[in-house]
């Protein structure tokens, strides 16, 4: 473990994921599609900011939908810690910001890699 294959593919699902959590966040996935890559406590937490979110911006114009849905993701890195563990990082942008995105991902030989932490700013 710890190749710089592995690490580029941790970094790629790194960016992946941030994809994904972000479209949760605009309210256009579903939290339950990240299951695969995230505990309940996560998928929680992210759930309830994509409601609190959307619930801050009662009738928000339309347009702000189709912003939010363009979002890509600009880069991501990751870094080793240990064997099994790494941290990573992304930046996502749309029309009307950027992020920040931060994970740990672990390696489990029951379900392989997860998000064992999530922060998204």
């Amino acid at each position: 473990m710890g190749s710089d294959n592995e690490r580029k593919w941790i970094a790629q699902l790194a960016g992946r994921i941030t994809g994904a959590a972000l479209e949760v966040l605009g309210g256009h996935r579903p939290v339950q599609q990240l299951a695969a890559w995230m505990p309940r406590d996560l998928l929680a937490a992210l759930q309830l900011r994509a409601s609190l979110s959307r619930k801050d911006t009662p009738g928000a114009a339309p347009e702000l939908a189709l912003i939010h849905r363009a979002t890509t993701v600009l880069s991501s890195r990751a870094t080793m810690i240990r064997p099994g563990i790494y941290e990573a990082c992304a930046v996502a942008s749309d029309q009307l910001r950027s992020r920040a995105v931060a994970m740990r991902l672990e390696y489990s030989r029951d379900s392989g890699w997860r998000v064992t932490a999530l922060e998204i700013g």
